[in-house]
């Protein structure tokens, strides 16, 4: 445990994440590069939590011609089955994992019970976390700082395809100022869309660290479990 800065971890990761290059649908080998690192950080003694969203297969604003409950609902469902494309990568690795959805489907996993799941982590198993918060309106960003209080989390580590927290989109402005450190505020009123506002507002709201970096290299899960100075810190 001495290598490591934080014991206990809530992992976002995005549904874009799994499907790498193809973009849509799930890559195995990109979710494969993804677990690997997770087993090195289950290796190390951290405990994992993981909210996953489901934008490979799904979008709510997709759906812009159906009405906005049954789009979320679609998503969520998405999410669901990258749950289980994440467990089946794990438990291929020897890594004892448990998905809990927030809408019940007992066949295929457990529904999300916040003293389970914990249980779960204590054990050093993955916990995934699939179906958002289980009802419409609401992302996945604000699911996993949900979570991440429920199951205790000392910060939340949010993936993304982009390294760290901009001013701007570097890709459209080269002079965009990239942040180390920024505070929950300062994103809100600046509008820099880290996160959802609603999931902003919970993570200053609950005193909830957020390090924001880039998922592209799995690596940097291992890096920052152990504290190394990646991507960008809010809180």
């Amino acid at each position: 445990m001495s290598e490591v800065k934080y014991k206990r971890v809530l992992l976002k990761l995005s549904g874009e994440a799994l499907a790498g290059k193809q973009k849509t649908g799930v890559d195995v080998e990109t979710v494969g590069k993804i677990c690997d690192r997770i087993k090195e950080i289950v290796e190390m003694g951290v405990q994992v939590g993981i909210v996953v969203g489901g934008g490979n297969f799904w979008r709510g604003r997709n759906g812009h011609q159906m009405e906005r409950i049954t789009a979320d609902y679609m998503g969520m469902l998405a999410t669901a089955m990258n749950g289980l494309a994440l467990q089946d990568a794990l438990e291929a690795r020897g890594v004892f994992s448990r998905v809990q959805t927030a809408i019940e489907m007992r066949e295929i996993a457990e529904p999300f019970i916040q003293r389970k799941a914990e249980k779960h982590l204590n054990r050093g198993r993955v916990v995934i976390f699939a179906c958002g918060t289980g009802h419409p309106y609401f992302t996945t960003d604000t699911a996993a700082v949900l979570r991440a209080t429920e199951i205790k989390a000392e910060i939340i580590l949010l993936g993304k395809a982009i390294d760290a927290v901009y001013s701007a989109d570097p890709k459209v402005d080269k002079n965009a100022k990239r942040y180390e450190e920024i505070s929950y505020m300062e994103v809100l009123e600046k509008d820099l869309k880290v996160m959802d506002s609603t999931a902003t507002a919970m993570c200053r709201d609950n005193k909830m660290p957020l390090l924001v970096f880039g998922i592209e290299d799995p690596e940097n899960i291992v890096r920052a479990v152990k504290g190394e100075k990646i991507g960008t810190i809010v809180k």
